[in-house]
């Protein structure tokens, strides 16, 4: 696609983060360990399974765009953990650099001038196109980011 600067930054900043939308890497930092697990009152998610489910969406997002082979997981329970709490002392750290590199992933696509962001994905004919999967990403990260940080507000564990 030529001359398509302008429409890659705009995506680019919409995956990172930024001018409307928190970064991902604000939302999760400092949040304390005994927090994580934690499901505010009424709330029907904790901050454990925010991260968890953001990460698999994503995860399955790129592996559609990039492998014929790939199976997305059983929706809904697929794409939120069983658990309220993360399973092990490691696991927020695990997943968070598991987003940071799916998300790079993304990103890498995004940049690389061979990608024709307007084609359809090529092994999903009558598919979308890699444009609305990347939109997509980026809407979703936005929106579950915003879910984050209201459960952290209301756990006590956000300022402004």
């Amino acid at each position: 696609m030529p001359d398509d600067k302008a429409l890659r930054a705009a995506v680019l900043t919409l995956l990172r983060g930024g001018s409307a939308h928190i970064s991902f890497e604000k939302a999760v930092a400092n949040l304390p360990e005994d927090l994580r697990g934690k499901k505010p009152r009424r709330a029907p998610y904790t901050p454990w399974q925010q991260l968890e489910h953001m990460r698999i969406a994503q995860w399955d997002i790129l592996e559609y765009i990039r492998s014929p082979q790939h199976i997305s997981p059983a929706f809904p329970e697929g794409y939120w953990p069983g658990k309220a709490a993360p399973p092990a002392r490691n696991a927020w750290a695990k997943s968070v650099r598991a987003f940071q590199a799916d998300r790079q992933a993304l990103l890498d696509l995004a940049t690389d001038p061979s990608t024709d962001l307007l084609v359809r994905i090529p092994h999903v004919p009558d598919g979308p196109t890699i444009l609305h999967e990347l939109l997509l990403v980026a809407d979703h990260n936005a929106y579950h980011l915003g879910q984050l940080i209201v459960l952290r507000r209301l756990l006590g564990a956000w300022r402004d």
